[in-house]
């Protein structure tokens, strides 16, 4: 599990810094056609989210206990409501929303049955 946090938190900010431009990028043709959409600024949030979401994952690799992957799951369920909830000119945002979702969940619920085993064992 440590090496996968590990290399799912690099992924997680790499990713982060993919979708900045991208939120960017959209930003301005969204300034330029005077368009009341909020694609931009919800990529940029959900950026911030995953860049988070990475860092706690690279902070707690190494801890058995479930703190971590509760906050992770709860940072990218937010990000998933934002990026979901604002994917309307910027199709990309769906796809990194529903990222953020298999990541936090599939964290979280492989974490909870390791621990299970664990437990019984």
């Amino acid at each position: 599990m440590k090496v996968t946090k590990l290399v799912v938190g690099i992924l997680q900010i790499v990713i982060a810094v993919f979708i900045i431009f991208q939120s960017m990028a959209v930003g301005i043709g969204h300034a330029m056609e005077n368009s009341h959409d909020a694609g931009g600024s919800a990529g940029m949030i959900t950026a911030i989210l995953f860049l988070v979401s990475g860092i706690v994952y690279l902070s707690t690799k190494k801890s058995q206990k479930m703190g971590g992957d509760i906050a992770n799951l709860i940072i990218n369920l937010i990000a998933w409501c934002f990026a979901i909830s604002n994917a309307h000119d910027y199709t990309d945002l769906a796809i990194w929303g529903w990222l953020a979702f298999i990541i936090g969940v599939g964290f979280f619920v492989w974490h909870l049955i390791v621990n299970k085993k664990t437990k019984n064992a």
